[in-house]
């Protein structure tokens, strides 16, 4: 078992395990810590606690110490130049005609590189765009293309439900989604209804998704005949989240509403198909 703490270094970020050492650290403590790209400025989001040896990266990466005031200054002061390198590089991407798109600057902690995040829908030569930033910044240059996902999630805005957008707010890894999550949940199929501002299926279509595929084990198909407590009938209608069926009654000319429970209950039968 490892002591740890958990880091976040931006608002929806991932949480990365750091080894805090002798020092005590409260949630919501700014710290100084050591990672693959150098020394950088996080907030701890996971006080700390014990994981098991399959849940860290080792070797682990120690919590040099915890942030002060002058290190809230820098950071700030890295935003700063962050901005003027934005606007830098995106007159350089426009004079040397590439086709790419400029999303965003960071510095690191310690001044030693600056990245630069971009989409583009194939690869790009910006090898003289990378001479010409350098010879302007003079430090390590990084170029990193992303996704269309991570830039709405770097951008942020409102989604179609008239919130925030999830992956910008809390969502710290994007997770799969599929169409066949729609299908399931019973959603429009159109593009324009189930995509978000990224253009990609919506993330909140994985959020029920477990809670329907355990429903639709439970609960019968449309047209299945089933026994109720009023006798055989054959399922027209599903309220999957409700576990509540519509069953039109065989001879009897009506339609009548059960829960599973109901149908499950002693004295009916399970459900089943059946050929009638």
């Amino acid at each position: 078992m490892y002591d740890v703490v958990g880091v976040r270094f931006k608002k929806a970020g991932k949480i990365y395990y750091f080894d805090p050492g002798e020092l005590e650290i409260p949630k919501g403590e700014f710290v100084i810590v050591e990672t693959a790209r150098g020394v950088e400025y996080g907030k701890v989001v996971i006080p700390r606690k014990q994981v098991d040896e399959n849940d860290v990266v080792l070797p682990l990466k120690k919590v040099l110490r915890i942030a002060d005031a002058k290190d809230r200054l820098n950071v700030e002061e890295n935003k700063a130049a962050a901005k003027e390198a934005y606007e830098i590089c995106s007159q350089k991407v426009s004079e040397h005609q590439l086709d790419m798109k400029l999303v965003d600057v960071e510095y690191t902690f310690d001044r030693n590189k600056v990245i630069f995040y971009f989409t583009a829908d194939g690869r790009v030569d910006f090898r003289e765009l990378v001479k010409d930033l350098a010879a302007i910044f003079r430090t390590r240059i990084e170029l990193r293309q992303i996704g269309v996902r991570d830039e709405a999630k770097m951008l942020g805005g409102i989604g179609p439900c008239g919130r925030m957008l999830c992956c910008s707010t809390y969502l710290g890894d994007f997770e799969p989604v599929s169409i066949k999550m729609a299908k399931d949940q019973n959603l429009s199929l159109n593009p324009t209804k189930i995509s978000g501002l990224c253009g990609r299926l919506m993330c909140c279509l994985k959020y029920e998704n477990d809670e329907y595929e355990t429903a639709k084990e439970q609960l019968p198909d449309l047209g299945d005949m089933i026994e109720t407590p009023n006798g055989a009938g054959k399922v027209v209608g599903l309220n999957i989240l409700e576990r509540v069926l519509q069953v039109e009654l065989v001879d009897q000319d009506r339609v009548l509403e059960y829960t599973l429970e109901e149908i499950l209950k002693e004295g009916a039968v399970s459900i089943q198909a059946t050929d009638y």
